[in-house]
């Protein structure tokens, strides 16, 4: 199958040029001005459009199961809403339960993403340690193609990752070549302040954003970055939501450490008003965690997205029903953590970020695409529109406006943390693999089109500080 997008303006992190693009078998064969048509091409008529990298989203819970039920999102009906918002591939979380083996959980989530319409890979969540841990990141390193590992340090009694598992996680990472990436709370914090809370009546969704300060997230940040800095090993911070977490990140970038972050599209523009909302579902239906802040926070994410100390965003999308969230109608500890996204983040981040000026639309493609392929080692086949890409791109109308809906979105949920933004930017095509899989308001799907993208480790960079740790690291790691 080929394909020919005529006449729009192309842009990369890098450029932003009049050009075509021609796909073919999946690929991007030829891009520059002024191409001949081949006389089998199907062709998009991009003229005053934009032509970019289809979306990257690092984060997703597609069909997760979580506090006593399962993600109404699974990964069908989740990377389809993805793509009616230009987002072509996804990295989504193996989260074993506590002593379940690694390879098991891996396999499980496999299985469950043989429907997706989209590419993806995986992040491994490490949960408990023993040897049989150990074996396995290696396994999934070198066989499976899995780069990162996920920590979570909230969650006390069920998947939270102490100090140890931190260690001997980050530990193995760096001698795999694997990235360790972190969910910053201190769960054990958490837990006090929720049972504090709970004694003191408070049993609302008002009582979700008080139980997780954000000191309880700088705290952890801190926690965790100390930790990698004394491996001598990169560390990569999830839904940074507070200014305190910013602060550490900002505090070891300074100092040379090689720590990312990630920002979510909902951090950016919802602040914590939504908590005290006198209907139980609207204010159940934006517990996530990290809670959404302040709006003082919001200023500083978007000063830590445009100066790039945090580097990429995501959604975190996670999605229970409102009859799933009345689990926590008497207990807000007992709401299902989780809210959706994956279809409205390059939109907000166009309309919030773009038109406001606080993006170029070159950081824009950086930020949503490009460098999420670059940190998880899947560039340039993602991220990029360049001779041998992979032929994943959006279409985007800068005109195009759009009320957004729980009546209108793709999202098997029945909410939207979106809903009534009104947004000036929306993709018109995209396009994966070569195909026209969104155009005009209608999906063109295929169950089981998405391939599972492997990601290679990160030998070369971490062959290069190899002496440097050996010689400083206080813990022997035999090599």
């Amino acid at each position: 199958m080929s394909l020919m997008i005529r006449g729009g303006t192309v842009v990369t992190a890098d450029q932003t040029i009049q050009a075509d693009v021609y796909c073919e078998n999946g690929k991007v064969v030829q891009f520059g001005p002024n191409l001949d048509v081949p006389s089998n091409a199907e062709i998009i008529d991009a003229g005053g459009q934009y032509v970019m990298p289809g979306g990257i989203d690092p984060h997703t819970h597609m069909q997760l199961p979580f506090m006593g039920t399962v993600a109404s999102e699974d990964f069908y009906t989740g990377t389809a809403a993805g793509l009616a918002g230009g987002t072509t591939c996804i990295i989504d979380f193996v989260i074993p339960a506590p002593q379940q083996s690694l390879m098991e959980a891996y396999k499980q989530w496999r299985e469950w993403a043989e429907k997706a319409v989209s590419d993806y890979s995986f992040h491994v969540a490490v949960t408990w340690w023993d040897d049989s841990v150990h074996k396995d990141m290696g396994t999934l390193v070198h066989e499976y193609g899995v780069n990162s590992f996920k920590h979570f340090m909230a969650y006390k009694g069920a998947i939270m990752a102490d100090d140890e598992i931190l260690v001997n996680s980050f530990t193995r990472a760096w001698e795999l070549g694997a990235l360790p990436t972190v969910h910053a709370e201190n769960g054990e914090l958490v837990w006090q302040l929720q049972r504090k809370l709970l004694a003191m009546g408070i049993t609302g969704p008002e009582g979700h954003p008080q139980s997780r300060p954000p000191e309880v997230e700088g705290e952890a940040a801190n926690r965790a970055i100390r930790i990698a800095q004394t491996l001598k090993t990169p560390v990569y911070l999830v839904h940074v939501s507070a200014r305190e977490a910013l602060e550490a990140i900002v505090r070891a970038r300074n100092e040379g450490q090689r720590v990312f972050g990630e920002v979510l599209a909902g951090h950016l523009v919802i602040d914590d008003s939504v908590y005290l909302d006198q209907d139980f579902t609207k204010a159940a239906a934006h517990v996530m965690s990290p809670p959404f802040r302040p709006k003082d926070h919001q200023r500083d994410l978007w000063h830590g997205l445009q100066s790039g100390n945090l580097q990429t965003t995501a959604t975190d999308h996670c999605c229970f029903c409102a009859d799933q969230k009345a689990a926590g109608k008497d207990n807000f500890s007992k709401i299902p953590n989780g809210t959706g996204g994956i279809e409205n983040r390059m939109e907000v981040l166009w309309n919030e970020g773009v038109n406001t000026g606080r993006l170029t639309m070159n950081e824009f493609v950086r930020v949503t695409s490009t460098n999420t392929a670059q940190i998880f080692n899947m560039y340039p086949n993602k991220g990029t529109i360049a001779e041998g890409a992979d032929a994943d791109i959006v279409v985007w109308d800068p005109t195009a406006t759009k009320i957004i809906s729980a009546k209108t979105h793709h999202q098997n949920v029945d909410y939207n943390i979106f809903e009534g933004m009104n947004v000036t930017g929306t993709a018109s095509h995209t396009i994966s693999q070569g195909k026209i899989v969104f155009k005009d308001g209608e999906l063109i799907v295929e169950r089981g089109a998405g391939r599972y993208i492997n990601r290679p480790p990160f030998a070369p960079y971490f062959d290069a500080v190899a002496k440097m740790r050996d010689r400083t690291s206080p813990i022997s790691v035999k090599r």
